[in-house]
């Protein structure tokens, strides 16, 4: 655990965290807190269920993703510009959320909320590229463990913390109020170090999107891997969908949502979370092999096999 502990006086693991935090904030606006406000609203339950098809972002992120790396803002440099517009958008377009009515016009706050995670999903592109890039080989396990624990804390903090709030304020001021929590990331966008990357920015469209595909398709069981990500959790999320609903309809109120549901279970993940830091920051990261779990009868590692492919996919 020292190990983990001494990464908070780490400033890159700092902004690390702080950046952590500003990726969870946007996730449960658009998921179980958005589900608590349609149905406090009593929008009809197929339409809540269809709000869930917002977060595909978060699964094709990886379409779009190489453009970050072709295009560089003018300002802040290749990851930190991008980091600062995508959290700049995400504060404009949560706002613009809590003037939305979700009865009467569903349309326009399911246009916002795709917004809202289409920029959230680019920014966990570039938030992850910066944090691989600027970290050192042995600060990449306290790192990870830091940067989920900012991301548990945001998603403890835009789900259970909002829900409690709605209870005792308009969702008007609760998403308003989220909004605002974004700033937490802008200060870090502006204040942490731009990695500094040996290689150049793709100069050509080609260069920065069809030949990382074409490179990775190339590879053995690359299909596989991609169908993984696509439809990793998709049961997850589809059997989640009207959880906060089915519970208010029980007759629970908003903060016996986000104080036990959301807030234990989210607790007992940052818990585990910091364990894992810490267990990869001291024994590093191994992989069985065979029966007997023998380094000699490993295949090859994966530095070994899958060569880096980009800099903004995770």
């Amino acid at each position: 655990m020292s190990a983990l502990l001494n990464a908070f006086g780490n400033r890159r693991v700092f902004f690390v965290m702080l950046l952590g935090f500003s990726s969870g904030i946007p996730l449960a606006l658009t998921g179980s807190t958005l589900q608590a406000w349609m149905a406090s609203e009593k929008v009809d339950l197929t339409v809540i269920g269809l709000f869930s098809l917002v977060g595909l972002p978060y699964t094709f992120k990886y379409l779009w993703s190489p453009l970050m790396d072709r295009f560089v803002p003018p300002f802040l440099g290749r990851r930190r510009g991008w980091m600062l517009v995508t959290q700049a958008i995400l504060f404009l377009v949560i706002a613009a959320m809590a003037f939305s009515e979700p009865k009467m016009h569903p349309g326009v706050l399911a246009l916002l909320s795709f917004l809202v995670a289409f920029f959230s999903a680019s920014q966990d592109i570039v938030v992850d590229a910066w944090r691989t890039e600027v970290l050192a080989p042995e600060e990449l396990g306290p790192g990870a463990g830091v940067h989920i624990l900012g991301y548990r804390v945001a998603m403890l903090t835009s789900g259970a913390v909002a829900l409690i709030l709605a209870d005792r304020m308009p969702w008007r001021v609760v998403y308003l109020l989220m909004a605002g929590s974004l700033v937490v990331g802008m200060a870090a966008s502006l204040l942490a170090p731009e990695p500094k990357l040996a290689a150049k920015s793709p100069k050509t469209l080609k260069e920065a999107v069809v030949e990382p595909f074409l490179e990775f398709f190339a590879r053995r069981g690359a299909v596989g891997i991609l169908l993984f990500i696509v439809f990793y959790k998709l049961d997850v999320v589809m059997a989640t969908a009207l959880t906060t609903p089915f519970l208010l309809e029980l007759g629970f109120t908003k903060t016996d949502i986000g104080a036990v549901t959301k807030g234990f279970g989210m607790l007992a993940t940052i818990a585990g979370t910091l364990a894992g830091g810490a267990i990869v920051a001291r024994a590093g990261i191994r992989r069985p092999c065979g029966s007997s779990g023998s380094s000699s009868r490993c295949p090859p590692s994966r530095s070994s096999r899958w060569p880096a492919w980009g800099t903004t996919t995770r």
